[in-house]
């Protein structure tokens, strides 16, 4: 690798705990992005459903091809849907500009009066248009052969786990390698809902506050 430059790129949130050793980061060579999808459905397109007025903007603003909407799983509430990638972990190849694209477009899109008028019918519209101007990005850029799905033990939501349905629900903290803990420890009892045990509990409240 030569002095200033890197394979691959890691786009974390701030409220990410890592706590085994991400070895999926390191993509498969044919791969250029690494993603888990959204949590739950909430604006997303369910695949069985006709593609609605704002995810038809998304895919004609960002020139996305039909061939590459395919189907994946929710992370939390189990619904097959048109890609809808999350915003909190992504691991991608600099010679994919994938980054500076979405910034790029999100500025264009946002500004577009026909989603400006979406956002008056639903504020969930405007709050996570970053996200699904991320999912088109990544679907007018890359082929689906292109991208890797990381493991149901990467970007898990803490905040959600209640809430989580799937088969995949940890039992145990220490089961998962990378989670999200957005808003979990404003609840008083949060040690008391956390399903780690208690050295776990201690390291990450002593971190995090």
């Amino acid at each position: 690798m030569a002095c200033g430059q890197t394979d691959l790129l890691a786009w974390l949130d701030t409220n990410t705990l890592i706590l085994q050793e991400p070895k999926d980061f390191l993509l498969q060579d044919d791969k250029s992005l690494g993603f888990r999808p959204v949590h739950h459905t909430l604006i997303g397109s369910r695949f069985d459903e006709p593609l609605d007025p704002f995810w038809t903007l998304i895919y004609h603003y960002c020139k996305v091809p039909k061939d590459r909407v395919l189907p994946m799983m929710t992370h939390v509430d189990n619904t097959l849907i048109r890609p809808y990638f999350n915003t909190g972990l992504l691991i991608t190849r600099p010679e994919t500009r994938l980054l500076q694209n979405w910034r790029d477009t999100f500025f264009n899109v946002y500004r577009e009066p026909a989603v400006q008028g979406l956002y008056q019918q639903d504020q969930h519209y405007r709050v996570f248009m970053h996200q699904a101007v991320l999912s088109g990005v990544i679907l007018s850029t890359l082929t689906t052969n292109e991208i890797q799905e990381l493991p149901t033990t990467y970007n898990y939501p803490l905040h959600l786990i209640e809430q989580d349905v799937t088969d995949h629900r940890p039992s145990s903290l220490e089961e998962l390698i990378t989670l999200r803990h957005e808003g979990f420890y404003e609840d008083t009892d949060w040690s008391k809902k956390m399903p780690a045990k208690e050295s776990l509990k201690q390291w990450i409240a002593k971190r995090l506050f």
